[in-house]
């Protein structure tokens, strides 16, 4: 029972670290114009990543996402049952962060909305909104040329969903020689968030995770922000950031435990590598894979 309370709370937490420090930034950037680009705020959202890790690593193995904890579910890495209370503990870390960023902002989120006349519920209030949840294309990137259609938008989610799912199942597999240290990997699954902000948020605002977009949303939703928080002025929510990144990590697990995993497998056996089989389920913690990191 202790275990459980400890995996649980792993993800509760780990999850609640890393939504509350990258809405915050965006929080910041948005409010106050600090840090003024893109890429600061990609680097704070990988640090947080990384630190969210490192944080609760030993407790639940920080999947922090519900498309990593599919995709872990899929390649045999953990078990079917843990799955749902992995989403729920995830979830509400997501709801406590938003709420924690919602009070620490909260006055100086009405200041704006008088400054620059926004409505909170009406349209123009997805400018506030999207310190919470996602928008595409990005309320912060308006162009009159700028236009992202519902499956571009789905198409991005879901291909950045895939990249990073992808890039955990590589730097944590022991049979992938190449791969760094235990100690360095979430250094560098940090790095593949910051990097794949940086390329897709001028889309999408990235969120290839439904645990940081919809924990905060609903805390949104809840707080005035109404239709225009769920399901959001142009709908769509959960088809771009539910379902696009399940379906990502879902993706993810097959190439890696179909196509990556036994190409692992048979160059190692030309190579005379002494490792374990890829893919195998380890479960010395619960049926948990002890180098999963995210």
């Amino acid at each position: 029972m202790k275990q459980q309370i400890a995996i649980y709370f792993g993800e509760f937490m780990g999850t609640f670290i890393l939504v509350f420090i990258g809405t915050a930034i965006v929080a910041v950037s948005v409010l106050f114009s600090a840090p003024a680009g893109l890429v600061q705020v990609a680097i704070v959202w990988g640090v947080g990543v990384t630190l969210a890790i490192y944080a609760t690593r030993h407790l639940s193995c920080a999947h922090l996402n519900p498309a990593v904890s599919l995709g872990m579910v899929l390649v045999g890495r953990m078990k079917p049952s843990l799955l749902l209370p992995y989403w729920f503990s995830q979830l509400l870390g997501g709801m406590a962060a938003g709420a924690c960023v919602l009070i620490l902002f909260c006055t100086s989120i009405a200041g704006y909305e008088t400054a620059h006349g926004i409505i909170r519920g009406n349209p123009e209030s997805v400018k506030t909104a999207m310190l919470f949840g996602e928008y595409f294309p990005n309320p912060g990137f308006e162009a009159p040329w700028f236009k992202l259609s519902l499956g571009t938008a789905m198409l991005a989610e879901g291909f950045g969903t895939f990249m990073l799912v992808s890039m955990i199942f590589l730097l944590t597999e022991g049979c992938n020689v190449g791969r760094p240290s235990d100690v360095l990997a979430p250094v560098f699954i940090g790095g593949t968030v910051a990097i794949l902000i940086a390329i897709t948020a001028p889309l999408t605002q990235t969120g290839i995770n439904p645990a940081r977009d919809f924990g905060p949303r609903f805390v949104a939703y809840l707080a005035g922000w109404n239709q225009v928080a769920i399901p959001g002025p142009r709908g769509g929510f959960f088809w771009v950031y539910i379902l696009a990144p399940l379906l990502g990590g879902a993706i993810a697990a097959g190439c890696f435990r179909f196509v990556i995993a036994p190409l692992m497998n048979a160059k190692n056996a030309e190579l005379t590598c002494s490792c374990n089989t890829c893919g195998d389920l380890r479960d010395e913690k619960a049926g948990i894979h002890e180098n999963t990191d995210i």
